[in-house]
């Protein structure tokens, strides 16, 4: 428990009865845990602006025991929790918009993403978007590849051996023809460019529309679409990006009051962290060029639960555990260098010097002969 005092001359005696010099009080800048981001608590003492003029309040003291205990340096940042990577989807091909499907909607690999003149625009997995129709007689490519890729994955080639590579073959036209078969549509043996899109998800969630039914196709994105899973995206500044280590840890406080543990995933210089829905970020000017950390959350059980919203992630830094704590206001910087506190000795004080170890919380990690429960002084 804190004491009072009333005067400050009660902890500036000595035995003898004199007037003893005042140690210089310097507080150190102190790193602080803020709900909005870490920030930087400069703390002064009331008795340094004593002096400054005439009438002013006189100084009360107080003192605290010297505790035990863990001391960590974590920083928290308010983010945003919203799925994953949002991506346009571009079009290709002309036609008019017949059906799009519902925000929110999840689609896999293989079923329709929207269509376009009554025929369905399927999804299928890649990294290449296609340019081209894919046919007998067709130049090799990467592109080739990946739609023999997908022909496979979905059973299409089964017995046909297919080999998956970048030369368009019999037994490619055969398995075209075979999910030609499937979707109910003529039997080419030709994709024909328009007809599928390629997204580098196995399925996607349906997070915007771009367009509207009836609207032709190469106006603009048709839709944008996220992967299915919740991350958190925090965007420090410049100053706490050392905190965030690739894999590092992180807790993320959600919405609900719960909180679920991740690692970070990656950092982008410059990225927004528009995760479209639930993004309360906003972001403007300066902002945008910020660094957007993802963290890819262990629990998306939790994580729907909550939705998307605003949460808090933690990412803890270095830390101590039995360590002998004290307020960085209890400090004293002396004379001949270091640090020292004054402790609580009978009707007087007495000044003991001491090593600091982590600061972190406005609080202060120190060493030097003190135990648990000694009294040291602080301005109330």
């Amino acid at each position: 428990m804190a004491r009072t005092t009333k005067t400050p001359a009660e902890f500036v005696s000595t035995p003898q009865g004199g007037r003893r010099k005042r140690p210089k009080l310097v507080v150190p800048l102190v790193l602080t845990a803020a709900v909005t981001g870490a920030a930087v608590l400069g703390v002064t003492r009331p008795w340094e602006r004593q002096a400054s003029g005439a009438g002013m309040p006189p100084v009360e003291y107080g003192s605290v025991v010297v505790q035990k205990g863990s001391l960590s340096s974590g920083i928290q940042i308010a983010g945003t929790l919203g799925y994953d990577e949002p991506t346009p989807v571009v079009a290709a091909g002309r036609g008019t918009v017949t059906a799009l499907p519902a925000v929110g909607a999840v689609i896999k690999t293989g079923e329709k993403l929207y269509e376009a003149d009554g025929s369905a625009v399927v999804l299928m997995r890649g990294s290449r978007p296609l340019w081209r129709d894919l046919g007998p007689g067709v130049g090799d490519g990467p592109d080739v590849q990946q739609l023999k890729r997908n022909l496979v994955d979905l059973g299409y080639a089964d017995g046909l051996g297919l080999a998956v590579d970048e030369k368009f073959t019999k037994g490619t036209a055969t398995a075209i023809k075979r999910w030609q078969k499937s979707r109910g549509v003529k039997q080419t043996g030709t994709l024909t460019l328009g007809s599928v899109v390629m997204l580098p998800r196995a399925s996607v969630r349906v997070q915007q529309l771009g367009v509207q039914l009836g609207a032709p196709l190469g106006s603009g994105s048709v839709m944008t679409v996220s992967g299915t899973g919740l991350v958190a995206t925090v965007r420090p500044a410049d100053n706490q990006l050392s905190r965030f280590k690739p894999d590092g840890k992180g807790e993320v406080r959600l919405s609900d009051g719960s909180t679920v543990t991740g690692r970070v995933r990656s950092l982008i210089r410059g990225g927004s962290a528009g995760q479209g829905d639930g993004d309360g970020s906003g972001g403007g000017g300066g902002e945008q060029q910020k660094t957007t950390v993802t963290i890819v959350l262990d629990s998306q059980l939790q994580a729907r639960r909550a939705g998307p919203s605003s949460v808090t992630v933690t990412v803890v830094g270095d830390s101590v555990s039995d360590a002998l704590i004290v307020p960085v206001t209890a400090l004293l910087a002396l004379d001949g260098g270091g640090y020292g506190v004054k402790v609580v000795d009978g009707t007087g004080t007495r000044l003991v010097k001491v090593r600091l170890g982590l600061i972190a919380d406005a609080q202060a990690q120190i060493s030097g002969g003190l135990q648990p429960g000694t009294q040291v002084v602080i301005p109330k």
